[in-house]
Formats: structure tokens, C-alpha cells, sequence
């Protein structure tokens, strides 16, 4: 081949070298979090309010957390191939500790947890000591152990923050119909929540010793009287009080640490600060609670003594950001920002404080190679 020849393969070998750098260029620069529907902001409440709360990303598989390695990167610019990952079967609660991420996944039976900081996915209870079988509600305590109730094995199942089996608390003689879990900051005690059922008295909060699994005592029965419950559903622990989801009832009641009852809130309707169909919990450094309601597809947040603070959300057949179907499980983490899950949307939203900035708190991506995905 002459000269003549091979300067033309040359230019185009040049060009196309050029453009793959234009791309990685282009695809360095920082990945952004606004409203997917309008480029700007979702915040609650909207303007002209002053925000308390902005929409700040969605997570559907592991994908969307896990750094993306500079070889497969340039692998799917080569050849158009999309980022795939594991995604939620049906989610049903969240719980988060310094920026990671566990999430129940009843159909797929096991935990995923995605840790942000080290932009990390993997698994939790798929093989004995420990492995799971329904897992629905669950909790973390300050120390980033993680309690899980097991509605199957009738067990609340207790892991490291890494995943490793620690313990089992109660079992089949100690539960009817075993849904949700709340665990102390410090992990001395387990507050479980036995749903009961239509043919069942057993409408109860069970609470039990954290370390050693001694029950320590119950608190209510079923009824509709104060410190009694109609197929209660979860139950957050504040500095304050004891506060359990009385679905039936449609109200949240408060309780002291010796199973004392304090007060109620809440009623059955479609009016701001009413219940439709209350399910999970959480609650915020400042004793602020956090309420999903399935039925309305938003959560709605109280103060301690049930007064209405916020709103967030909104029912839709079609998904985005704040927008819900079957919404279920909610947690607060360290900085304030908020979980929500949505069962039929198969993901979990996040929101954080309007005062905050995406760089800062706990869920940020720790400095390495590969960024996650947004």
C-alpha cells in the first residue's frame, strides 16, 4: 500500500479517536438532580412557600448506585449498550445509615442494601445462619446493626452493617402475624409490631430486650379504647415516646418508654392531617414524624403532638418524581433527608432538606474511580 493510500485511514482513524475523547469529555461533567419533568426543582411546599423539602433523585436498581468502572464505560459508548444492574421485585420498607441503603424485598426474599459512599450493591439473608424468607419490616441502630422481621419465619433476624448473621429474636411462639420492627438508637430494646388479623385478639407491640431477646412485656390489645390498637401496623421510637400506625383505627398513638399510653392523633378522611390507609413510620432527629399513606400516595409529616407540618407527594398511575402507587415503607436518615417506597414503581425516591446541598451529609459518593449513576 502506498503512501497516497493510507493518509486517508489515518484522518478517519483520527476522527474517530477525536470524537470517543469528545464524548468522555462530555460525559465527565457532574451528573445533575432537578425535576425530571421540568429541569427545575420539586420542592415542598411549592412556591411562593419557602421549601422545606427538594426531590433530589430516584433509585430502581443497583445501577444507580454502583460506580461505573472507565472500561465499561467506554464500552457502552463504543457500542450503545445501556447501564443494567438489580433491580426491587417489591420493595417494602427502607432503612439508612451513614449513607447506606437497605431496602426488604419480600418477593426476591432477601435485603439489598446500596451503599452510596463506597457506590457499592450487594445482598443480605440468602443463605443460612440467617437466611430470610419474607422479609418485610425493618430497622438500623446507631451502631448500623440491622434488625429484620421475617412475617414467615416469625423471627426478627439480626445482621451487621455488612451483612453478617448476628442473632434471631422470638420465633414462632412469640408472634400471629409478625410485620414491623423498631429498634432503639443505643440497640437495647426491639419494638415489634404483631399485626393480628379479622379472627385475632392478638393486636399488639411486642417489645423485647435487643441483646439477650428476652420479652419484656406487650403493649395494647385489640379495640378501638386509647392504648388499644385495630391491625397496627408500625411503630417509630423517638427521644420522646413510643409512636405506633393504628391502621384500623386510623390514628397514630404515643406511648412512654414503660408502655404507658400518651395521646393520640389522626382520623379516618380525606382531609389534610386524616388517615386513609396509614402504613410505616419514621421519625427525624427532632422527634418529627413521617407517615405513608397508601391510599392518599404521598406522606405526610407531624410534630410529636400530631401537628400537620407537610405534605409530600401525590397519587399517579404514571411514575416520576413524587409521584406514587402503592407507596409503603419511609425512613429518615442522619441529615435529615427522607426514603420513600413505592411498591408499584418498584423504587425509592429521595428528598433532602431545602437548607442542604447535594454534596453534603452522608450520601455522597466518596472519592475513586467511576462515578454512580444519577
Amino acid at each position: 500500500m502506498d503512501e497516497a493510500a493510507a493518509f486517508p485511514r489515518m484522518n478517519i482513524r483520527a476522527l474517530v479517536l477525536a470524537f470517543i475523547i469528545g464524548l468522555l469529555v462530555s460525559c465527565a461533567q457532574a451528573p445533575q438532580s432537578p425535576d425530571k419533568t421540568s429541569g427545575k426543582l420539586l420542592a415542598y411546599p411549592p412556591p411562593p412557600e419557602e421549601p422545606r423539602l427538594v426531590y433530589e433523585r430516584s433509585i430502581y436498581t443497583s445501577a444507580d448506585v454502583v460506580a461505573d468502572e472507565a472500561v465499561s464505560e467506554f464500552r457502552r459508548m463504543v457500542t450503545g449498550e445501556a447501564r443494567s444492574g438489580e433491580g426491587l421485585a417489591k420493595p417494602y420498607a427502607v432503612a439508612v445509615r451513614q449513607g447506606r441503603i437497605y431496602v426488604s424485598d419480600s418477593v426476591e426474599r432477601f435485603i439489598k442494601a446500596f451503599d452510596i459512599p463506597t457506590g457499592k450493591y450487594f445482598r443480605i439473608g440468602v443463605e443460612e445462619p440467617g437466611q430470610l424468607t419474607k422479609p418485610l419490616g425493618i430497622d438500623v441502630d446507631e451502631a448500623g446493626n440491622l434488625y429484620v422481621a421475617d412475617a414467615t419465619v416469625k423471627a426478627v433476624v439480626v445482621y451487621d452493617k455488612d451483612g453478617k448473621f448476628l442473632r434471631k429474636i422470638g420465633g414462632r411462639k412469640n408472634f400471629e402475624r409478625l410485620t414491623s420492627v423498631a429498634v432503639e438508637p443505643k440497640g437495647d430494646r426491639v419494638y415489634v409490631v404483631d399485626i393480628g388479623g379479622v379472627n385475632s385478639e392478638e393486636h399488639r407491640v411486642r417489645v423485647f430486650d435487643a441483646v439477650n431477646g428476652n420479652h419484656l412485656f406487650d403493649i395494647g390489645k385489640r379495640g378501638k379504647e386509647n392504648g388499644e390498637f385495630n391491625l397496627p401496623r408500625d411503630v417509630a421510637v423517638t427521644k420522646d415516646a413510643i409512636y405506633v400506625v393504628d391502621g384500623g383505627n386510623f390514628r397514630v398513638q404515643a406511648f412512654d418508654r414503660q408502655g404507658k399510653f400518651l395521646r393520640s392523633f389522626g382520623s379516618v378522611g380525606r382531609q389534610y392531617g386524616q388517615f386513609a390507609r396509614p402504613k410505616e413510620i419514621a421519625a427525624d432527629h427532632d422527634g418529627n414524624l413521617y407517615i405513608v399513606d397508601t391510599a392518599f400516595g404521598n406522606f405526610q409529616i407531624f410534630d410529636g403532638q400530631g401537628q400537620l407540618l407537610l405534605f409530600v407527594g401525590e397519587r399517579s398511575e404514571r411514575d416520576g418524581p413524587g409521584k406514587y402507587m402503592l407507596p409503603s415503607g419511609i425512613s429518615v436518615d442522619e441529615d435529615g433527608r427522607v426514603y420513600m417506597v413505592d411498591q408499584w414503581f418498584k423504587k425509592i425516591d429521595i428528598y433532602r432538606p431545602a437548607h442542604m446541598k447535594a454534596t453534603d451529609g452522608k450520601l455522597v459518593r466518596k472519592s475513586g474511580p467511576g462515578t454512580p449513576a444519577k
